[in-house]
This record gives C-alpha cells, sequence and structure tokens, in this order.
C-alpha cells in the first residue's frame, strides 16, 4: 500500500508502508529499532543496521530526515567499529531543549551479555556521530541496559525508559522487564525503578520491553511495548499496548492479546516508535518480518485518540 491518507484506529502490517530496507536478505538481516522525533515539519529518524551473528550483528546506527514520513535520507551514520563495542542495538534520538541534539546508543560489551548506554551530544543531527561522548547507563555485573525509550517534556525534564536484562543466571539473559528514570538534563538520572514486569503466564512472559511512550493531556499515558514468551522468540517479539496514570507507571498492557505482529516469518513487529503530528493523529514506525526473512522498517499513520 502507497502513501496511506487514512490514520488508522490500530496498528496494521498491511495498511503501513515500507521506508528502510534490510541490508540483505534472510533471516538476521535487519534493518529496524527505529526512534523517530518530529521537527519543524521534518521527520527524523534513528535506527539500527543489523547483519546475521556470524557477519557482525549489529554494525551501524543510522540518523536519517524526511519531509513526508517516507522517504529519507540518511543524515549521518555511527559505526560499532568506531565504538569499541561489540554489536549495536536501539538507540534514542532527542531534541534538548537548549535546541541541540542527542543520541543514546545501545552498545554490547565484547566477550560479554552486558549491554551499556551512552550518550553523543551535537548542536545538529549531521554532527552526532563524532558529538561529546558521556555514559549515562553503564550497567553492572547483575544487569544488562539497554534500548532506552527517551522523553523530553514541554517543562524540559527529561523521562527514559529501560530495557534490562538480568546477568545473574547464564543462559537466562534474554528475559527483560522496564524501569523508568527521570532527569534535569538527560545525562544525569534517578535510579531506575521497575515499571513494567512480564506475567506468569502468556505470549509476553518472558519478557517486556517498552517501546513507545505517548503523553496525554490529562497526564497519563498510552503506548507500546515487545513481548516474548520464551528464550526462542528472543529477536522475534511482537507488540503489546499499554496504559499508565503517569509518565512514572506502573505501566499496565491494555489487553492480554498481541496488539501488532507481521504476517511473515515468525509475526516478528517490534520496536514501535510514534511521532505526534499535532492533529490528532501520530505516524508509527516499527521492525518488522518481511516476505523474504528479513526485518525492515515500516510506518504507519495512526489515530492518536484510540492509541494503546
Amino acid at each position: 500500500m502507497e502513501n496511506p491518507t487514512a490514520p488508522r484506529s490500530q496498528l496494521d502490517f498491511s495498511a503501513s508502508d515500507r521506508v528502510i530496507a534490510a541490508p540483505g536478505a534472510g533471516d538476521g538481516y535487519w534493518a529496524g529499532a527505529p526512534s523517530a522525533v518530529g521537527v519543524d515539519g521534518a521527520i527524523y529518524l534513528a535506527y539500527r543496521l543489523r547483519r546475521p551473528v556470524y557477519e557482525g550483528r549489529g554494525y551501524a546506527n543510522v540518523v536519517a530526515r524526511s519531509r513526508d514520513g517516507v522517504r529519507f535520507e540518511t543524515v549521518c551514520t555511527l559505526l560499532r567499529d568506531d565504538l569499541g563495542c561489540a554489536s549495536l542495538e536501539r538507540p534514542a534520538l532527542a531534541r534538548r531543549p537548549d535546541g541541540g541534539w542527542r543520541i543514546y546508543l545501545s552498545l554490547s560489551t565484547p566477550g560479554s551479555k552486558h549491554w551499556w548506554v551512552d550518550a553523543l551530544d551535537a548542536d545538529e543531527p549531521a554532527g552526532l556521530a563524532t558529538g561529546r561522548r558521556v555514559t549515562v547507563w553503564p550497567g553492572d555485573d547483575a544487569t544488562a541496559v539497554k534500548d532506552p525509550v527517551v522523553l523530553v517534556d514541554r517543562a524540559g525534564r527529561w523521562h527514559a525508559w529501560l530495557c534490562c536484562h538480568p546477568l545473574t543466571e547464564p543462559g537466562e539473559e534474554d528475559r527483560m522487564t522496564t524501569r523508568y528514570a527521570a532527569s534535569a538534563d538527560g545525562l544525569t538520572w534517578t535510579e531506575p525503578e521497575e515499571v513494567l514486569a512480564p506475567p506468569a503466564a502468556g505470549w509476553d512472559r518472558r519478557g517486556r520491553r517498552v517501546t513507545a511512550v505517548i503523553p496525554r493531556p490529562d497526564g497519563s499515558v498510552t503506548g507500546y511495548y515487545d513481548g516474548r514468551a520464551d528464550a526462542g522468540e528472543n529477536w522475534y517479539e511482537r507488540t503489546g499496548a499499554l496504559h499508565g496514570r503517569s509518565v512514572a507507571g506502573p505501566l499496565t498492557p491494555v489487553s492480554p492479546a498481541v496488539a501488532a505482529q507481521s504476517p511473515h516469518g515468525r509475526h516478528t513487529l517490534r520496536y514501535l516508535s510514534v511521532v505526534d503530528l499535532g492533529d490528532g493523529t501520530g505516524r508509527a514506525y516499527f521492525e518488522a518480518a518481511s516476505a523474504d526473512g528479513s526485518n525492515e522498517i515500516r510506518t504507519q499513520l495512526i489515530s492518536l485518540s484510540n492509541a494503546g
């Protein structure tokens, strides 16, 4: 379907357009983990490029720009080999209140299951690859930290939702929960507290990872999360909808059912990001399995009055 004009009340793969193709065909070739920001009539999209494990895993984060939300041009590329990590996962792109830009990078520690998050700052998106770099969430021996969702509210306060993986039991590191933290500057954060954990049973019993949070005028939030049922679904998550009384949570799934999945392969549809277009609609971006077994980034217009 080309250039959908009417927003849907629910996520629907068939109503979406491909915006970023995978770097190759077949399982393990992924363009995905998008993080989208709308600024001055343009949409900026940060995303991850990945090859199969035997070809190097996540090798780049890309920042791109679009005027129509569908056709993107690359602004800058951040390479794994320049960053001192084994692999890259989902970035988080943010416009700072002072007008500058920041990208949070999910970085894998070589030879381990550990992940940490660094932030790079620049005056413009094109400068992020060489921006000022600081470690924001180092993780530790017990916890891997990755895939942050970062929101700057109208008052200039920063909010983050972090995917946390326990490292205390070998072979069980794929388990995941989500923790929330707040900050005045986006660099020094409160101690993260759990706001979304997996249930004892269901399609998401192995882990829940917040992927998008959409504030509402009354202070509540809606949004989306990734879930998996078992270790075999690591990398093949599907999407659920959530809501909460405030950004600080707790967050609760809207229903026990999956909200969206791909019709292809193992039905992967994950890492949703939503740009509020200011007219009651949003443009959603997500990573989804394609017919050839790779993952691509797709976009869809959605009604924000029904999101979550």
